[in-house]
Order: structure tokens, then C-alpha cells, then sequence
């Protein structure tokens, strides 16, 4: 079967994951997914409301921040249980090794900030949270890609890995080498054509090629081990069984349906509302045409009670909307990490207070970091790693020996939990010392300091000294102050020795000449 007759098959069962995830964009941010046909002289729905926009941009923003932190690496490089064994009795070739795989994770990263990833990571993110399904692509030259769900068709198996992919783009022939044009018998340079990217999974291998018009491109053949593999589809919420996930406002979309309904018809009322309209009683002294025409503060000839003002009367009614309306804001903005649901409204409201929520709401995303972090932080570490070891960027890493652990996402959010626990551990102790100051005794400070630098993420390897080292330097510092204390005995005792020194001396020159003038005496 050709690439295009292979992709309407799986564009045909991509439609019903396809349609919700419009009617998700719908409420949230419709130019992520337009309908079918959308061209940009098109106008697109536009919302009534935009807490979907503002829950999904936050979301969003909170999720890249998360996975790909600012000048702070999302992944270290980790030794396998037996090299560390190995290492444990050569601490000079485990330092070397240290510094080694530290200086890799220090180029690695230099190369996620100078090749902008975060920028295309951002749009995946959205179309994730909205579509729940995204494909991303890492060409060796050029910068990160982003193909939407109606761009792309794939197949997984039960285990949920990926046995073919099939993407469509619309290009311009100008882009494509004259032997293809003319294979492919394209004569209009005007209008874009078909090209289809296919990736076929062979055993442990991804064979990888682009056709036009049935005539396959050679340049575009490409064979991949499945784990360097450029092309990542990824999914929000993964679901046995299936091809294709679900997306994050998908689990929301009642709230966004009823908040869209509720606002659409407040603003209507709301518009008929403020609609002024007089009427006059039929036979009233009071013209018209005097009210119509007069203007502010003019004073006309009539009776009050002529004229009366329209009324809708709908202002309960419109009350019972307002609140209903309220209450879905609130919980959509629970479950889009919005800042206004974490503070609560009061006079006061602490710190701790707003941390503490913030953490609750952070760690209900914690399945969304897992499947994230392994299906989209750990390939790109694994292409980047293969392709700088290859241009000689960095040195060929063994990855029997040394593999990439990720430590951002629920690894991060994890140590978070545990330092937190810690620190009110700490403060009940410092509680309990305070009347008791035997408490403080109790606690292994050694112990203490490697538990903080775990939760902190930091590798006390090197940084903390261990009981050896520190027994060794008591030990130097005794001998040291031995010595000083004999330097110094020595000091106090040195005059005294000095004088007699010199009187035993003045003595021995004094018994010579004595003993010569005894001789001439007797001479």
C-alpha cells in the first residue's frame, strides 16, 4: 500500500481522538487545532470566556519549567551498580570519572540552550495539554519540530511502543531536488504538494523515508536504533490499547462546556440588560419626540409618570448564573495550577499557607511528569548524547556502563516532598530543644547533612568529608597541637637552659686556667 493510502487508514481511525481534541481547542485555544479546511483568510470560534486560554498557557508554562529548567540540567549521567563497585576502592579514578561525566552533562545541556528547544517544547506542550497527542521531530540540522494531531497518523502495539508513523506535509515543489519534480511529474511550481514521511519499525531498528507522489526521495532513507530514533510522538494521558492519548482538558471538558454555555448567556442578558428603552403611555400629555430628542439636563414640558423605563426583571436569575459561573472558575483554576486558586480569600493568608497548596496542586500532576520524562526528556538526551559523541563534541560514553537519569519532573517533585518533610522534622526538634536540650543530642548531624543534599538533589560525592576523613584530620589536629605545645614548652624552658649553658660553660674555661696557674706556682 502506498504512503497515502497507508495514512487515510490511520487518519481514519485517528477521528474520533482527532474531534475531541478540536472540541477541546474549541474552549481553550482554537488556532491550536482548527477544523478541517481552515485556511488563514478563515475566521476561527472565538470564545466567551478565557479561563481555558489563561488555565492552559499556565499549565503549560508550569510543565516547561518543570521538564527543562533554565541553567540547571534536567538529566545526569549515573555508572551502572557494578562500575560503582569498582570505583568504591580507586577514589582517585572515581573522581576523574566524576568530573568526567559532569563536564558531558555540562556540554549537553549548553547544547539545549543554543539550540532554543524550549520554544517548540512550549507549542508541544499546549498541544498536548489540549489535543493530547503531539509529534516532535529532531533533524540533525535546523531546529526543533512540532506536528499537530491532524498532521500525523501512528500505530502502537499493546505495549504502547510505536510501530509505524506517517506524517503529512504540504510543501512547495521549489523545496524538492529537480530529479523528484520530474519523477514525481510535478509541472505547476505554484501549488504545494503531498509529502509523506513513513516510519516503520524492523525488529530493534526504525527504517525511515519521505515519498512524493509514490516516488520515494533518496536522501530522506534513513535506518535508527529504537532508542535514537528522531521522531517522538508523545502523549498526555497514555491508555492501554490504544493508539493515540487523551488529553488533559479532555478529563475537564464538562467544566469547559457548562463555563462557555453559562458565560455565553450571561453576556447576552447582560447585553439585553443594559439596552434603555422608554415607553409612554398612549395619550400622554408627555411627546415623544420631546424625549427622544432631548438632551442631558434639558427640561421639557410632561408628567413623570407618562414615561417608564423597560425593565428585563432578570437580575435573580441572572444572580443564580453569576454564582453557578463562579464556582466553575474556581475549580478549572484548581486544575490548571492557576495562582488564584492557591491563595485563599482572607485578610491573611501565609507563606506556608500558599506553598503548602501550591505543592498539593504540583504533585496531582506527578503520572503527567512520568510519562513526559520518559517519553520525551529521555530520547532527546539520547539523540543529543549520540550525535555530540559522534561530531566529537563529547567523548563516546560506554552505555553498557553509563545511561542518562532524569531528575527533573516527579524525580524533582519526589526530593521536594521528602525535604519539606525534613525541614518540619527539624523544627519539632529544634521545638523539643528548646525544653529539653538533651534532644539535640540525639540527632546524627553526619546523617542530617546527606539527607538535606538528597532532597536538595546535590551529589555529596567529593563534598561531604566522610568519618575516615574526618577522623584523620582530629588525629592531625592532635598531633598538631602536640607538637605546638611541645614548641612551646620548649620556648619557656629555653632562657633557663641558655644560662646554665653558659655558667657550666664560664666554668670549664675558669678550671683550665686554674689548674695552669697552680703549675707555675709550683714550677
Amino acid at each position: 500500500m502506498s504512503a497515502s493510502g497507508r495514512y487515510e487508514k490511520l487518519a481514519t481511525e485517528r477521528e474520533l481522538y482527532l474531534d475531541r481534541a478540536r472540541e477541546c481547542a474549541e474552549l481553550t485555544i482554537p488556532s491550536l487545532l482548527p477544523y478541517e479546511g481552515f485556511s488563514y483568510s478563515n475566521d476561527l470560534y472565538q470564545p466567551y470566556q478565557s479561563v481555558g486560554s489563561r488555565g492552559v498557557n499556565n499549565l503549560a508554562s508550569k510543565l516547561l519549567l518543570l521538564l527543562f529548567p533554565p541553567n540547571s540540567p534536567f538529566f545526569r549521567l549515573s555508572v551502572d551498580s557494578k562500575t560503582k563497585k569498582e570505583l568504591v576502592n580507586q577514589p582517585g579514578l572515581k573522581t576523574k570519572v566524576e568530573d568526567t561525566l559532569a563536564n558531558i552533562e555540562r556540554e549537553i545541556q549548553a547544547e539545549v540552550e543554543n539550540s532554543a528547544i524550549r520554544v517548540p517544547v512550549f507549542e508541544a506542550l499546549k498541544h498536548l495539554i489540549v489535543g493530547g497527542n503531539v509529534l516532535l521531530h529532531l533533524p540533525k540540522k535546523g531546529n526543533l519540530r512540532v506536528f499537530p494531531l491532524h498532521s500525523f497518523g501512528v500505530k502502537r502495539d499493546p505495549q504502547g511502543e510505536v510501530l509505524e508513523i506517517i506524517v503529512k506535509e504540504m510543501v512547495s515543489p521549489m523545496s524538492l531536488d529537480e530529479e523528484i519534480r520530474q519523477q514525481a511529474d510535478i509541472k505547476n511550481q505554484d501549488e504545494d504538494v503531498e509529502v509523506f514521511t513513513v516510519v516503520t519499525k524492523d525488529g530493534d531498528f526504525y527504517n525511515v523515508q519521505q515519498e512524493v507522489k509514490d516516488v520515494i526521495i533518496p536522501k530522506s532513507q534513513g535506518r535508527y536504533k529504537k532508542e535514537l530514533l528522531p521522531f517522538i510522538p508523545l502523549r498526555m494521558v497514555r491508555i492501554d490499547n490504544e493508539d493515540y492519548g487523551r488529553s488533559y482538558c479532555e478529563e475537564f471538558i464538562g467544566d469547559l462546556k457548562s463555563l462557555e454555555g453559562l458565560t455565553e448567556a450571561l453576556v447576552e442578558a447582560a447585553a439585553a440588560t443594559s439596552k434603555v428603552v422608554f415607553l409612554v403611555r398612549p395619550n400622554a400629555t408627555t411627546r415623544k419626540r420631546d424625549i427622544a430628542e432631548a438632551e442631558n439636563g434639558a427640561v421639557i414640558t410632561g408628567q413623570p409618570d407618562d414615561v417608564r423605563v423597560l425593565q428585563t426583571e432578570k437580575r435573580a436569575d441572572m444572580q443564580v448564573s453569576l454564582q453557578a459561573i463562579t464556582r466553575i472558575e474556581e475549580r478549572l483554576a484548581f486544575d490548571f495550577l492557576l495562582n488564584s486558586a492557591i491563595q485563599r480569600k482572607a485578610e491573611r493568608v501565609t507563606a506556608e499557607e500558599i506553598r503548602y497548596m501550591a505543592q498539593e496542586l504540583e504533585t496531582a500532576l506527578g503520572g503527567v511528569y512520568s510519562i513526559l520524562s520518559q517519553e520525551m526528556q529521555l530520547p532527546i538526551v539520547n539523540i543529543l548524547m549520540q550525535r555530540m559523541s559522534a561530531s566529537g563534541k563529547i567523548p563516546k560514553i560506554p552505555k553498557d556502563k553509563v545511561a542518562p537519569v532524569i531528575i527533573t519532573g516527579i524525580e524533582a517533585l519526589g526530593r521536594g516532598n521528602d525535604l519539606n518533610k525534613l525541614r518540619t522534622f527539624m523544627t519539632d526538634v529544634i521545638q523539643l530543644a528548646q525544653a529539653n536540650p538533651e534532644t539535640i543530642q540525639r540527632v546524627d548531624f553526619g546523617d542530617l547533612i546527606t539527607r538535606l543534599a538528597t532532597g536538595h538533589g546535590i551529589d555529596t560525592s567529593g563534598l561531604i568529608k566522610t568519618d575516615e576523613q574526618l577522623a584523620a584530620e582530629v588525629q592531625e589536629q592532635q598531633q598538631a597541637m602536640q607538637q605546638q605545645m611541645l614548641n612551646s614548652a620548649m620556648e619557656k624552658a629555653a632562657p633557663g637552659a641558655v644560662k646554665e649553658y653558659a655558667k657550666a660553660s664560664a666554668q670549664n674555661l675558669q678550671q683550665p686556667q686554674q689548674q695552669q696557674g697552680t703549675t707555675n706556682e709550683t714550677e
